[in-house]
């Protein structure tokens, strides 16, 4: 097929400090994103723009992406993504094969697939001239975002709380010794749900001595409290929880949801875990299956990957689309937040974003 691949490593400033339970970039100041552009020698002046987030959790560096980027798109050719036969069905099946023989050749690399899976996306939705959500079939409405608002003092998170209450719903990171009175304060100041998520931080010391506390406060729901292999420290919690248990770091890529029957009540996929948008589709529409209630989420990514995610984001019940929000600057125009806090999807080809002029 001859794709050429180009890619950009963005080192993005954040509008406030934004650490989790297991922060790591510049202690939650900057973050890292890849940005790649594809290009098909038929369509010279058709850009497909895509956008990995490589997170040292799951084992991604920009160097280990750009050693992958080559045998991902060695698949690429092998598979002939018939982008140019004209019709959005074909190109929705090759590109949902595409992510399934990437999922069998290639262990991981989930940030990697992301950022190819998603210029795949963008250009094949640019050549055919339609939405990258009308080519999969997709509506172009999907559930609210939530915003997310990192560890800090509990006076400062409820400050960012109050700025941040015409949200219809807070998710609050937790996994420190301050997350209770950091949760009292926050309810001070908002009256709607409140979404807690511990990164793998707490113990079961921690989770019993909280959780009801965390239901007095009207808490919607508790995402990942435990290191990512406990399954039965997760199954305990869910037990004796009235609230749902939400696997994220656990639930990275399809082959998890095995393990995770039985043992929470819902999955949070995001595309830079599982591969991209063809993947987490395919990975809600079999959690949905199996009976999972089911979460959009996302890393703190511009808007590439946002409009990427909010394609998908109809077939999830919870919507945790803020990544871009969080930036100091956002790379990128055209993907635009209602005043409902719904994205609004582009009805412009492929994901309709452009680049903004330095």
């Amino acid at each position: 097929m001859g794709l050429s691949l180009s890619h950009e490593v963005l080192s993005l400033e954040l509008r406030d400090p934004f650490r989790i339970a297991r922060s790591e970039h510049a202690e939650g100041t900057r973050v890292t994103t890849v940005i790649v552009e594809l290009r098909h020698p038929d369509y010279p002046d058709v850009v497909g723009v895509g956008e990995g987030y490589p997170d040292r959790f799951y084992g991604e560096t920009p160097e280990t992406m750009a050693a992958v980027f080559p045998l991902l798109l060695a698949d690429v050719d092998h598979i002939a993504l018939a982008i140019d036969l004209g019709a959005a069905e074909a190109a929705r099946q090759h590109l949902a094969r595409l992510g399934a023989t990437w999922a069998d050749r290639i262990r991981g690399n989930g940030a990697a697939k992301c950022a190819i899976d998603i210029a795949l996306h963008d250009l094949a939705g640019k050549v055919l001239g339609v939405p990258v959500h009308a080519m999969l079939g997709l509506p172009a409405v999907a559930p609210p975002t939530d915003f997310t608002i990192g560890i800090d003092e509990p006076s400062v998170v409820a400050e960012r709380a109050r700025r941040a209450a015409d949200f219809p719903a807070l998710k609050i990171k937790c996994g420190g010794p301050a997350d209770l009175a950091t949760l009292r304060a926050v309810r001070e100041v908002f009256t709607g749900p409140i979404r807690v998520d511990a990164n793998t931080g707490w113990s079961r010391t921690d989770a019993e001595a909280l959780l009801p506390e965390l239901v007095e406060l009207g808490v919607e729901l508790i995402e990942q409290p435990f290191p990512a292999r406990a399954y039965r420290d997760l199954a305990w919690l869910q037990e004796r929880s009235t609230l749902p248990i939400v696997a994220d770091e656990s639930c990275v890529a399809l082959e998890d949801l095995d393990a995770l029957v039985g043992v929470v009540a819902g999955v949070n996929v995001k595309l830079a875990k599982c591969g991209g948008i063809a993947p987490a589709h395919a990975m809600l529409m079999e959690a949905s299956r199996r009976g999972f209630r089911t979460f959009v989420g996302c890393m703190e990514e511009t808007s590439v990957g946002i409009a990427a995610s909010a394609v998908v984001a109809s077939l999830a019940e919870w919507v945790d689309l803020d990544g871009n929000l969080l930036l100091a600057d956002d790379p990128f125009d055209g993907l635009e937040l209602g005043p409902d806090k719904r994205w609004r999807l582009a009805d412009r080809p492929g994901l309709g974003l452009s680049r903004r002029s330095a």
